[in-house]
């Protein structure tokens, strides 16, 4: 479980009594799929054939231009979390990753599960004895990809969920 168990207002949107507006929701969603795209090899080199984790990804990116409907990014991050069920590893990491960078246009706070995943994911596959400095390596390349218009959100995100996000983010 990566998301809280008390919701943080900073990610609902402010039509739902939060305190998120949509422009910002988008730089979510984009950050989220940038950090899953990072790794996608890693599924993609387990199960070329297998377009689903792509496919999340894809629909992130869709939904923050307004393309489709949450429903569809939501459905696609779905079926990209399918994709990782049967996998182990840096793949299954890496599927699970794209799943929930298509979920944030549900639910924002599912920016940090696709980071957390996509390092997961780094770390898995680094070699034996440098999984510490990949995950650090990892985490910086997600931090310096952070739009300043949601830098601080997600920096303190971090900071809040780093305890169930497997301490991922001690970067």
């Amino acid at each position: 479980m990566i998301l809280p168990k008390v919701r943080d207002p900073r990610f609902t949107t402010i039509r739902r009594g939060g305190t998120l507006i949509d422009a910002d929701h988008r730089h979510l969603a984009l950050w989220a799929a940038a950090c899953a795209e990072h790794v996608l090899g890693l599924f993609e080199s387990a199960r070329p054939g297998d377009p689903r984790p792509r496919e999340a990804i894809e629909h992130a990116r869709a939904w923050a231009r307004g393309e489709v409907r949450m429903t569809q990014a939501r459905a696609a991050g779905g079926h990209a979390m399918g994709a990782a069920r049967d996998l182990r590893g840096a793949a299954r990491h890496a599927a699970y990753a794209a799943g929930q960078a298509g979920a944030v246009a549900h639910v924002a706070a599912h920016e940090l599960g696709a980071a957390a995943y996509a390092i997961k994911a780094a770390r898995a596959a680094a070699p034996e004895g440098g999984s510490e400095t990949v995950r650090r390596l990892e985490c910086r390349w997600q931090r310096d990809q952070l739009p300043d218009a949601i830098r601080e959100l997600v920096l303190d995100d971090q900071r809040l969920r780093n305890d169930i996000c497997w301490s991922v983010f001690d970067c």
